[in-house]
């Protein structure tokens, strides 16, 4: 951040008082600028034993499978946010249950929230940012073809046990020496 979005002064860098992270904060008007975490909503939705899987049509990860999923906007709860970004990439209307997971990704600054979901029928179709979107069991998952390390996790999780939360921690891959 270079300039003030409050009073357009040039911003610098310093630990505010009171405070114990440096922030861009605005010399001219006293703005502390805080940046937070993004974060994500999603749901993994069931249907007759199936859950939902939309194939990205934007990058990042372009042409791999994720679940439906998308930042949350101002003013909506976590599960309104996983049911618009369910209706916006799948065209799929659903029925928000329990959180199944939730993790925290330091290294991106972002935060999955993750809910069960019942799509009541199979009523479904690519939205403006999904290639395709189906139905898949279990053995029919691309676990080859899955868009995040955050995705496998919660696939995996679900199907060892759908009745626990996962919460954790994702760190970043460091490639082998």
């Amino acid at each position: 951040m270079n300039y003030c979005s409050h009073c357009g002064a040039r911003t610098e860098v310093r630990i505010p008082d009171g405070d114990n992270r440096a922030r861009h904060c605005c010399p001219e008007c006293g703005t502390i600028h805080y940046q937070n975490p993004k974060i994500v909503a999603g749901c993994l939705a069931e249907c007759d034993d199936r859950i939902l899987l939309c194939r990205r049509g934007i990058e990042p990860r372009h042409g791999l499978w994720t679940l439906p999923a998308g930042y949350m906007e101002n003013g909506e709860s976590v599960e309104q946010a996983a049911a618009r970004e369910t209706w916006e990439e799948a065209r799929a209307r659903v029925e928000i249950g329990p959180l199944l997971a939730m993790y925290s990704i330091p290294h991106i600054a972002q935060v999955y929230m993750l809910f069960r979901a019942r799509l009541p029928e199979p009523d479904f179709a690519p939205g403006p940012e999904s290639l395709d979107v189906r139905l898949f069991t279990r053995d029919e998952v691309p676990w080859d073809e899955l868009a995040f390390p955050v995705i496998d996790r919660t696939l995996r999780g679900y199907f060892q046990s759908s009745d626990t939360l996962q919460v954790g921690t994702l760190k970043p891959i460091t490639p082998a020496s």
